[in-house]
């Protein structure tokens, strides 16, 4: 076996050299590869007491504010658990009418708290002590790809700079939604269900970059589907995309999917690190101060959050 091995190693040498790689060259790479997945440090089981599984329901997704407070969303009332940085619990809210399905969390631009409801076909907008402030969609009643003011399963929520509110309407229409903060329609994003370019198979999660593109989780087709600010398609990255969109201040893009159970973590369209999760990774949140990276896992048998903080450098000895 260790005969074997040398072998392979031989032979990838000589494969680098005849491409035109040093030997030198590619001990680096093989070092900066076997670094790439190890940079975090992964702790299953957030927010649990003496690792006894607290959640009562399927742990559906995740967001932290950076301002220290992270709520987890789960599909059991009361539906929002919040939590310190630490993992200490504060208060839990949301009674059993709240929602048909608790589906999504996220931390608007202004503290905020945006939610999602696919059964309902409804995204609520919350005040942090729990009053609804505005809804976008009809409760109950669906809509297709062209509607204005009704959803088909809204399942996720982005936001730009200037505190517009992108609905991903993906379960069952293809097409993300853009509104103003106060919720008058702006314009249709996709709206075709395929997997040609501009396409949607199944959006699932949508950000905004600095650049203002719109980047959608465009999750059956295994790929993130980017736009322009006004809708144009622009282009495709590959990455698996069944999970959420997060994307930080620094203009760094992090990917959960819950079949590859891992982050991807994108820079300028390139990726740049994968981190291994626990569970199936469907919700996704990063504190934009910590850079602690969350993920809530959509095991209903085993409910978890996972917090994964990048390693402290070693100290010289």
């Amino acid at each position: 076996m260790e005969k074997r091995a040398s072998l392979v190693v031989v032979a990838v040498g000589f494969v680098a050299l005849a491409a035109g790689v040093s030997m030198t060259n590619l001990i680096a790479q093989q070092s900066t590869l076997a670094s790439l997945f190890d940079r975090y440090d992964i702790k299953p089981n957030f927010g649990q007491v003496d690792g006894k599984p607290a959640w009562g329901g399927l742990t559906s997704w995740v967001a932290a504010d950076g301002k220290g407070t992270v709520i987890v969303m789960v599909r059991a009332a009361p539906y929002f658990r919040v939590l310190t940085r630490e993992g200490q619990p504060v208060k839990s809210w949301g009674d059993a009418a709240l929602f048909k399905q608790a589906h999504s969390v996220h931390f608007g631009p202004d503290g905020s708290l945006w939610t999602t409801d696919p059964d309902d076909h409804v995204v609520h907008k919350f005040s942090q002590d729990g009053k609804v402030l505005l809804t976008l969609g009809k409760k109950g009643v669906p809509g297709d790809d062209t509607t204005r003011d009704a959803f088909n399963r809204p399942n996720a929520v982005g936001f730009g700079p200037n505190g517009d509110i992108y609905v991903s309407d993906g379960y069952v229409n293809s097409r993300i939604v853009q509104f103003t903060s106060d919720g008058k329609f702006v314009r249709i994003i996709g709206g075709k269900k395929g997997s040609a370019p501009g396409e949607l198979q199944l959006p699932h999660g949508v950000v905004v970059d600095q650049q203002g593109r719109i980047i959608v989780a465009d999750s059956d087709n295994k790929r993130l589907s980017v736009f322009s600010k006004d809708g144009a398609f622009i282009k495709t990255l590959a990455a698996p995309s069944r999970g959420g969109l997060v994307m930080t201040p620094d203009g760094t893009l992090y990917v959960s999917d819950v079949n590859a159970g891992a982050v991807t973590v994108f820079k300028n369209d390139q990726i740049v690190d994968v981190i291994k999760v626990e569970g199936r990774p469907h919700g996704l949140s990063v504190d934009p101060v910590t850079g602690d990276v969350y993920t809530s896992s959509s095991v209903g048998q085993a409910p978890n959050v996972t917090k994964a903080s990048l390693k402290k450098p070693a100290t010289p000895k």
